[in-house]
Order: C-alpha cells, then sequence, then structure tokens
C-alpha cells in the first residue's frame, strides 16, 4: 500500500512490523499534509495550503495549537488524521540550555512535523484495512474517491534505482576515541556528576537510488515493533526501533524504556543462556531502575498526582539481532495536559540520555562529535483526538546529500566496562551494519 506514495513529499509510513515483531498491531500511513511544521534553531515555519509563517513560540506549543480542534475517537483506529513525523534529540536544546560543541553537518530541521487529514490504517489483528479521515481540509474531501482507487488498486510496478553503497562504512570514533570518552564518563561518574551517560557512535556511508528500497530489506532483517519510514524534503528517515517512547490513550500513559543489551546467538541454547545471563545482570537491572526513576519524575510533570506506577520491571524481550530488560511506567495525565504537554516534560527520553538527565545531556555534547539530529529524538504521531504513540529514534538510519548515516550506544554506570560497552555498540548496530554491507555486496555483484 506504501509503495504507491513513497515517493511523494512529506509520506510517512508507521510500521508495526507484523507479522514478525508479535507486538505490533497497526500500521499508519499517509501523505500531502494539509500543514507542516519545520524548526530550526529558534524558529518554526508553519506552513499550510494558503501561507507560510515563522514562530519562534515553543514548538510543542504550535503544535498542541494546530491539534486544537478536538474530534471524537473513531474506537476501530488509533487515529483518523493528526500530526506524524519526528521530534529530533537536538529539539531538547529549545527546552535546555545545552553548550553548542558537537558539529552539525547533517543540518536536518530539529522537529519535521505534517498535520494529516487522511490516514490509511492497516489493523492487523482484525484483518481490516481503513482509509480514514474527518474532512477537515478541503483537498481530503475533493480527493476522497481518487484516494479509495488509489488504495483499492493493486501497486503499480516501475523501475526504481536500486540503492547502492558506492564507499566504505566509517565511525565517527574509532576504537581509541571511544576509549578515551569512555574513560571521560567514568571520570564523571566517579566525581559525582552523574550515574550514567549514554555515549553513542556514528557510522556513515556514501550511497546511491532510492532509501525507501532500503527500508524494505531493513525491515526484513530487522523488523520491529515502533519502525517508520518518513519521506520529508530535507531527509529520508528508516527507522527499526524497538522501544516505544510514550502512549496516550484515553488519558492513561505508558513509556516502555528499554536498558539492558545483549547479542542474540544462533545457537538456540547458547541464545537460552545469553539472555538468563541478561535478565540476572546486576549491573544491567540498576542500569535500567535509574532511568525507570528518572520516567517516573518525567511523567509526574504532566500526570495526576499518585497515578504514576510501574508494573513491570526488567521484562525480558527478544529482537531479530539482541536480547533486551524493558521496563512499564504507567500514569494518568492531570487535568488541562495535552499529549504536546507530557511529550515536552519527558522530551528526550531518559533512556537514551543518561542520569540526572541534563547533566548528562551536557557531557554527550562534550564527547560525541556530532550531534545526534533524528537520532534518540522520536517518531510517531498525536491524534487529533489527544491520543499519542511514539517511539525512541534508535536503529535508526538518516539518507541525505547522497550519504546514510545512523548510530549506536550505550548506558555507561560505575560497574561498565570498556570491552562490554564498544561490543554493546556494535550489537545495537548490527542490522544497520547488515542492511549497508549487503548493498555494498550487491553493488559489487552488479559491477
Amino acid at each position: 500500500l506504501f509503495e504507491s506514495i513513497a515517493n511523494e513529499p512529506w509520506a510517512v509510513f508507521l510500521d508495526s512490523g507484523y507479522p514478525a515483531a508479535a507486538q505490533g498491531r497497526y500500521d499508519v500511513l499517509s501523505a500531502d499534509p494539509m500543514t507542516v511544521l519545520v524548526t530550526r534553531g529558534s524558529m518554526t515555519e508553519v506552513r499550510t495550503r494558503r501561507k507560510t509563517m515563522l514562530s519562534p513560540d515553543d514548538p510543542f506549543q504550535l503544535l498542541r495549537r494546530c491539534l486544537r480542534v478536538a474530534s471524537q475517537p473513531f474506537p476501530e483506529v488509533p487515529l483518523s488524521g493528526g500530526a506524524i513525523g519526528y521530534f529530533s534529540y537536538d529539539l531538547g536544546r529549545r527546552l535546555e540550555q545545552l553548550p553548542a560543541r558537537a558539529t552539525d553537518d547533517e543540518r536536518l530541521p530539529e522537529m519535521a512535523i505534517g498535520i494529516y487529514d487522511w490516514a490509511v490504517i492497516v489493523d492487523h489483528r482484525m484483518r481490516r484495512s481503513w482509509l480514514v479521515g474527518e474532512g477537515r481540509d478541503a483537498a481530503t474531501q475533493l480527493n476522497w474517491s481518487a484516494l479509495l482507487r488509489r488504495f483499492d488498486a493493486p501497486p503499480k510496478g516501475g523501475s526504481k534505482p536500486n540503492f547502492r553503497v558506492i564507499g566504505p562504512v566509517s565511525s565517527n570514533m574509532d576504537r581509541e576515541q571511544y576509549a578515551s570518552a569512555y574513560r571521560r564518563v567514568k571520570t564523571y561518574i566517579r566525581d559525582g556528576d552523574c550515574y550514567q551517560v549514554n555515549l553513542a557512535q556514528r557510522f556513515s556511508a556514501p550511497t546511491i537510488g532510492d532509501p525507501w528500497l532500503a527500508y524494505k530489506t531493513l525491515r526484513s532483517i530487522n523488523p520491529a515493533p515502533f519502525a517508520a519510514y518518513l519521506n520529508t524534503p530535507q531527509a529520508q528517515v528508516l527507522s527499526a526501533s524497538p522501544e516505544r517512547f510514550l502512549r496516550v490513550c484515553n488519558d492513561a500513559v505508558e513509556t516502555k524504556p528499554i536498558k539492558g543489551t545483549c547479542a542474540r546467538a544462533d545457537d538456540s541454547t547458547r541464545d537460552r543462556r545469553l539472555a538468563d545471563a541478561l535478565y540476572k545482570s546486576p549491573k544491567d537491572r540498576a542500569e535500567n531502575l535509574m532511568i525507570v526513576d528518572l520516567l517516573r519524575n518525567d511523567l509526574g510533570k504532566a500526570c495526576a498526582y499518585g497515578s504514576v506506577k510501574v508494573p513491570k520491571l526488567f521484562e525480558l524481550q527478544s529482537f531479530a539481532t539482541v536480547h533486551h530488560l524493558v521496563s512499564t511506567v504507567v500514569g494518568r495525565l492531570r487535568a488541562g495536559q495535552h499529549a504536546a504537554d507530557l511529550l515536552r516534560a519527558c522530551f528526550p527520553g531518559g533512556s537514551v540520555t543518561g542520569a540526572p538527565k541534563l547533566r548528562a545531556m551536557e557531557i554527550i555534547e562534550e564527547l560525541e562529535p556530532h550531534r545526534r539530529g533524528v537520532y534518540c529524538g522520536s517518531i510517531g504521531y498525536i491524534a487529533f483526538d489527544g491520543r499519542m504513540d511514539t517511539n525512541i529514534a534508535i536503529r535508526t538510519l538518516v539518507h541525505s546529500r547522497g550519504r546514510m548515516s545512523f548510530w549506536a550506544g550505550g548506558g555507561i554506570v560505575a560497574d561498565s566496562s570498556l570491552e562490554g560497552e564498544y561490543q554493546e555498540t556494535l550489537d545495537k548496530a548490527a542490522a544497520m551494519l547488515n542492511l549497508l554491507e549487503r548493498e555494498t555486496r550487491c553493488n559489487r555483484v552488479g559491477s
């Protein structure tokens, strides 16, 4: 279904990864937003079909205003229209005073959101698909019959420029540079500056061709329940995220932080041993608990007093290339609070910063050579009726200006080891490295 709109400006696909990702249920597809919000630095461009304006206002409040005309939820689907796009990690600069040391060579917007008046929803559990909309935009009513025909018909075949990697994959930190940054983090922990810092390295390679084809390969080798493909004018975002950031439904709030990772093994007996060792690991449990406490505090900024609970701690979840420890924190939105307010209160996600959050972010800015951009931000939707579901943008590639980039990191704590943390970044990068190495081999064979 998405194939027919994949190359349209602002086409979006929130992909549940079903059936390979058992947690998934709904896919969401759309294009042609009636309004777009693009934040760069201190200004946000708000463009409708009729006019364009620049605003210095808080991007989260601008977004809330765009969603202010409430609607009644359709019980069969998660949304019938609303905001879809990405909030980059660096949007946090609008919320906190951070040093500006890392290089911003991608130069992408800190926020790129479309306000969509229609969507195709695929419900894999009920085995039904819907074209939904509320007719807020005159263009939707005008084009409704054409949309029905477009999605009723099989996708048209056609030649697409094959996606190819045309040069080596390189990191912005070699092993010695990573080790130096790691030792600096351990010094900060020893001196009492922080308890945990998420340190990441960036990989990138030159590419040619259609990144949508790369996404199709990615989802075949690493399906994930909070995956996404976004085709913005500035970049294409390919996410295979396993992590939910924030979900809101009928004022019920849920976040599911991941902390604790180990690689999977091909041998089933060894794979079970690795999973059991992760589940029992005191270091990984302590790391997870630190972030649970941070997120309890973040949710408390927008949730009703006494409503924040932790129903699940250290749940073992397995994905294509790694095992994870996942906890669940829930709450209930306070009266007068909106999903956009909750997102602002918790942004960026604590599982990808460290604790305490602000000091960890300052250290990340000092030690990582490049800004993170979309990585460790969030991708998802906020519906007109107030429902929200967003991921943490990990296992995420960004394609812009002829390069594909992705990041992998891990939380460093007092009893971390250099070898263990460095290997964890490679374990997390495995599926994305596999994708780029496959396309490099295909290029060699083709030539």
